[in-house]
């Protein structure tokens, strides 16, 4: 059997990102994705900076 080629799509990197975030994705499907390295760099990035945000917001609700 041919394997299918996909194409990398936004919506797929930044649902690997959460994904690897979280811890709960599996070796088989990391070495299956179509990834974008433009994709995966912004995606990062963002996920990064929501991040800090939400954690900045956490210690201002706490200490507040």
């Amino acid at each position: 059997m041919e394997d299918v080629v996909q194409k990398a799509s936004f919506l797929g990197t930044v649902k690997t990102v959460l994904a690897g975030a979280a811890g709960i994705r599996r070796k088989s499907d990391h070495e299956r994705a179509p990834l974008n390295p433009v994709h995966l760099v912004i995606a990062g990035l963002m996920f990064a900076v929501l991040f800090i945000f939400t954690l900045l917001t956490i210690v201002k609700i706490v200490l507040s």
